[in-house]
C-alpha cells in the first residue's frame, strides 16, 4: 500500500504541468478588457468582442475605438462597433 501511495503520489507531481493552464496573448490582452466574451466572425475566425479597457489605454490587437469609448478587435469594416455608436476612429 505503501509503495502504491507513494507512486501515485509522484504520477501525479510529474503530471502537473500537463493539467496547468497555459497563458495565451489573449488571456493577457484579456487580462486588462472589463467585457469578456467571444465571438465567430464571417471568416470562422473567433474574436473577442468590442470592450472597455481598465487602464483606459488602447489594448492589443484593436482595430478601432468605438464612440461609446470600448475598442472593437473586428477583423473587417463592415458591422464594426455597430451595437456601440459606430466607428469614432481606425487604428492601426
Amino acid at each position: 500500500m505503501r509503495f502504491f501511495t507513494m507512486a501515485l503520489v509522484c504520477s501525479l507531481l510529474f503530471m502537473q504541468p500537463v493539467f496547468a493552464k497555459q497563458v495565451t496573448k489573449s488571456d493577457a490582452q484579456s487580462e486588462n478588457l472589463i467585457e469578456q466574451g467571444e465571438y465567430t466572425n464571417s471568416d470562422g475566425n473567433v474574436i473577442h468582442r468590442p470592450a472597455h479597457t481598465k487602464n483606459g489605454k488602447t489594448p492589443e490587437g484593436a482595430t478601432a475605438k468605438c464612440r461609446d469609448g470600448s475598442y472593437s478587435f473586428s477583423q473587417h469594416h463592415r458591422g464594426t462597433c455597430s451595437r456601440h455608436g459606430g466607428v469614432a476612429e481606425w487604428l492601426n
